[in-house]
Formats: C-alpha cells, structure tokens, sequence
C-alpha cells in the first residue's frame, strides 16, 4: 500500500509503503528527481518516435531498391536477348557478304570490293537507313547479277574467273597447303570454342604439332608480320596482288619481316598457340579485296 505526501518546505515528496505484514516504510523523493524522471520519459519517448520512423522510412527504401534490382536484373536479360539477336544477325551478314565475294570471285568480278557493291544496289537501297539492311540488300543485289550473268555467258566474258584471269600471275594465286595437318575447323559459321555460342570463322585452321613450318601459300609481300588485334596472336599477312592476300595466325615463331618478298612455299613460321588457341594449330585465311573467303577453293589435294 502506497500514501504519498508533499512538504511544501522541503519541496520533498513523502511516500508511505505498508509491507505485507503492516510495517510502514517511508520513502522521501525531492520534487527535481520527478521532474528528471518526467523529461527523461518524454525524452525517451521522442526517441522511441524517431527510431520507429527512421526503420520504417529504411524498410521503404529496401523495397525501392529490390523493386529496382528486380527491374535492372530484367533490363540486363533483355538486353544480353538483343545482344546475342545482334550477334547472329551480323554472323549470318558476314557469312553472306564473305559468300558473295567468294562467287564473285569465281564469276570474275574480283575486282568488285563490298564499297563497290553497295553503290552497285539500287537507288533505294542505298537510301536505307540502316547499314545492315544496305549491306544485305547490296550482297543479295550482287547475288542477283552474277546469277544473270551466268544465263548469257557468251555476253560476259568476265565469267571466266580470277583463276583464269591471263593478267593473274600463277605463283600469286594461294593454291598450296601452308603446313601439312588435320583441317579441325573449316570456313564459315561454327560454334566458338570459347563462348559456346555461333560465329563466324573467316579461315580453316589446320592442327599441327607445334614448331611445325609454314610456308607461304603464293608469292607476295609481307604486310604485317607479328602480334594481331583479332585473337590470332603472332600473325602474318601476304599480299599476293590483284586483291588477293592470305593471313596466317597463332605461330609460334616468325622468320619474315614487313616489306619482305616471299616465294610460294618459302618458310615463313612456325606452327604455335598463341592468342585465343585451344591448341597448336595454324589459322590459315584467304582474303579478296579485304573480303575472307573460302582458301578450300584454291588449294590443291
């Protein structure tokens, strides 16, 4: 049982607590101690305010900001859907273009560079806004050419070919193998050995042991010879004249310099893996008019 009271003199307050046996306990408190325990309470209060909103504002912004993940992690789905599209259309675009060149090649239009072709196309085609759609409706429109030049061969005496060209010297056409091996990957699209996913490949790659020598395919000079920006580590390229050029990647060594005059079989490397290899392989290209085509079509065995 509690009795409290006041002593106005004093300023104390007096509480009486009875026990459980009726034993009175007298308990003074001055009146300042219950004004601190009055703005401590109050205090604690406001506090207790504050923190209950801080963590409820804090709970809204980690929504926000799973909402926004959410939304971000969905936006980079999409655009790796629209980069990998993007990819295979310009695959499918280069495989095209390199196709167009390489029967261009075969009907004698050698001379006709992919700048050439695309002021080839109609009007209208080259007032396309997109560079892709030009350079497909350009390829498609030298399809259509070579296709009607074939139907009056007595007409086109151009249809003869580059191979049969009397102009084209014969050492400067790639028609023999530049190392000897297995053919481990072919012209065209394939599937790259490093992202999994579809590509082009510009070349053949012919596996063999490493340190093997390669040999220039035609008589030439040599335009580049060391460290390539494509991937293909120590490289070499050959100019063979009259737009043809081949390209030799990964070696291991290189025995030419830029400038230098090569003959068809001369030794010019060595088999390696450098760059983006899986192995010791040589990446062999032949190139018309800065155009990758198919080096199946001029070698020999």
């Amino acid at each position: 049982m509690i009795f409290s009271t006041y002593q106005k003199k004093r300023k104390l307050y007096t509480l009486l607590l009875l026990g459980p046996h009726g034993r009175p306990f007298k308990l003074q408190i001055p009146k300042y101690a219950l004004y601190l325990l009055l703005a401590f309470s109050l205090v604690g209060v406001i506090t207790l305010t504050a923190l209950a909103k801080s963590y409820a504002r804090m709970l809204m912004k980690v929504s926000n900001y799973n909402y926004l993940r959410a939304d971000r992690e969905a936006l980079k789905t999409q655009y790796h859907l629209l980069e990998s599209a993007v990819k295979h259309t310009n695959t499918q675009l280069s495989s095209l273009e390199s196709l167009a060149s390489e029967v261009a090649v075969s009907y004698g239009f050698a001379k006709t560079s992919p700048s050439v072709l695309a002021h080839m196309a109609p009007t209208t085609i080259s007032q396309s806004n997109s560079t892709g759609d030009t350079r497909y409706n350009a390829s498609l429109y030298a399809f259509n050419l070579i296709e009607q030049a074939s139907m009056i061969p007595s007409r086109n005496p151009s249809l003869l070919g580059l191979l049969s060209s009397p102009a084209v010297n014969p050492g400067e056409i790639p028609s023999i193998w530049p190392v000897e091996g297995e053919v481990t990957a072919g012209f065209g699209e394939r599937m790259d050995p490093f992202s999994g996913e579809g590509a082009f490949h510009p070349g053949m790659d012919i596996a063999a042991p490493s340190g093997t020598p390669v040999r220039a395919a035609a008589d030439g000079i040599v335009l580049h010879a060391g460290p390539g920006e494509a991937g293909y580590g120590n490289e070499i390229l050959i100019d063979h004249g009259s737009g043809m050029a081949t390209k030799y990647g990964h070696l291991r060594r290189i025995f030419v310099i830029e400038g230098q005059e090569v003959r068809k079989g001369q030794i010019i490397g060595s088999v390696g893996m450098t760059g983006r290899a899986t192995g010791p392989h040589l990446h062999y290209e032949v190139l018309v008019h800065e155009t990758p085509v198919n080096p199946a079509k001029f070698l020999r065995g």
